[in-house]
């Protein structure tokens, strides 16, 4: 790392890519010894470049996982946001159904149970 007079680190456009990919790797979930490996594979040069890939790939294949989790969890998320909505529109739980492990499936609301009017119009 480069010093200027003052003794004050100077980050070329190379080093800032560079610190820019490491905080990537570990916004993506991989873990410190991995990023510190992968560093240290890069100082070593071209001959680690097939198990950089391989890292890569892992972590890629790692982040579609996630995104797949993420996925499912939103999908229960909406579908609790549509059945909260059901519920104040009808003053109560006690009429609304619906089935959280399809997050697609229709919210009923069962009139004989509302608490609350039916809103007309």
């Amino acid at each position: 790392m480069h010093r200027n007079k003052a003794g004050r680190r100077e980050f070329s456009e190379h080093d800032l890519d560079f610190i820019d990919l490491i905080t990537c790797l570990k916004a993506t979930g991989m873990q410190l010894r991995e990023i510190r490996k992968f560093v240290e594979m890069s100082m070593a040069g071209d001959e680690t470049l097939a198990d950089r890939l391989a890292i890569f790939k892992a972590q890629q294949e790692s982040v579609h996982d996630q995104m797949a989790q993420l996925q499912k969890h939103l999908d229960k998320l909406n579908f609790k946001v549509r059945y909260y909505e059901a519920a104040c529109e009808a003053g109560t739980e006690d009429a609304v159904s619906g089935n959280c492990e399809i997050p697609d499936a229709p919210i009923t609301i069962d009139d004989a149970k509302r608490v609350k009017p039916k809103k007309v119009g």
